[in-house]
């Protein structure tokens, strides 16, 4: 769910609270951060660089997106895809084990947010 790819995270909360807790906290939307990090020990410092430019990018229009946004559950989706940012960020640094932590906090806390929400 990266930037340009990412236009269908805040649509998709049109699904009841359960399915969009379990789509935006560890199926959907963490696979592929998942997939990345299996794959890390094989990325190149091209493919690095590209990682972290496509990452801040992500993290910066999905924060400007939420700052425009006022349904809260979209709010918390384009979190999510900012978080998945700085997820991507963090791999595309060499720190594979931390970028899987963070994964797996994001995927606690996100699901009883939407919950909430």
């Amino acid at each position: 769910a990266q930037i340009p790819f990412s236009a269908w995270l805040p649509a998709a909360m049109a699904a009841p609270t359960p399915v969009s807790a379990l789509v935006h906290s560890s199926t959907l939307v963490t696979a592929g951060v998942y997939l990345l990090i299996r794959f890390s020990p094989s990325l190149g410092g091209v493919e690095q660089s590209v990682l972290l430019l496509l990452a801040g990018l992500t993290m910066l229009m999905a924060g400007l997106g939420a700052n425009f946004e006022t349904d809260l559950k979209k709010i918390i989706a384009l979190s999510t895809l900012s978080q998945l940012g700085v997820m991507m960020s963090i791999l595309a640094l060499g720190y594979s084990e931390l970028a899987f932590f963070h994964l797996l906090t994001h995927a606690l806390f996100k699901a009883l947010l939407f919950m909430c929400a």
